[in-house]
């Protein structure tokens, strides 16, 4: 398995990457997110990849960030969602938010995605719920994986830990959360969801 790229980007679209590796070009497809954060054709980068290989078709689906990579593999996990719908609910929500919407149950939230019903919304909610919702918990990301080298925690997902060690639900933590600014600093956040919490 390919698990990442480092080259030259060559080519860029909306939904493609063209990244040239020791004198290969490798065709990525990606979601409109990592379109707008990998550099100009000519400057160097790092695409993080998912293979899948069918009967008929090899395809390479490339990702700006690990996190990305992560949501990408969890998603497609689920009953019902391909890459196609995967790649499509990264391009309108980060990692974190997906976490945040499964933790809460906010179904809602995939249907901004193009292609995305509001029945695979909810399949989607309840399949991912408990799955980053203990990630959530432990104040170890969205893939909250310990045997990995541990990444830098996001400031939503410190809050919902924060919330979770005060004896609130992961599911109404993160709920609390997502409707905070998440560019706030991680005490405001807590603050403005504690307010909401105790309103609830």
């Amino acid at each position: 398995m390919i698990y990442c790229l480092n080259g030259k980007v060559l080519k860029k679209t909306l939904d493609t990457v063209v990244i040239s590796c020791a004198g290969v070009g490798y065709l990525a497809q990606v979601p409109l997110s990592t379109a707008e954060a990998l550099p100009a054709p000519g400057k160097e980068a790092t695409l993080y990849t998912v293979m899948s290989v069918s009967e008929n078709d090899v395809s390479l689906y490339g990702f700006a960030t690990e996190d990305q990579r992560a949501c990408f593999k969890m998603l497609t996990g689920v009953s019902g969602v391909g890459p196609k719908a995967a790649l499509a609910i990264l391009s309108v929500m980060s990692p974190e938010k997906v976490a945040l919407a499964a933790s809460s149950g906010d179904h809602k939230a995939f249907t901004a995605a193009n292609g995305v019903g509001p029945k695979l919304a909810q399949r989607i909610a309840l399949e991912l719920k408990d799955k980053v919702g203990k990630g959530l918990a432990a104040g170890t990301g969205f893939a909250g994986n310990v045997s990995a080298a541990p990444a830098p925690q996001s400031a939503p997902a410190q809050a919902v830990a924060a919330l979770v060690s005060l004896g609130y639900s992961t599911s109404d933590a993160a709920a609390a959360v997502a409707r905070v600014d998440d560019t706030l600093p991680v005490q405001d956040i807590i603050k403005i969801a504690l307010r909401g919490l105790s309103r609830a």
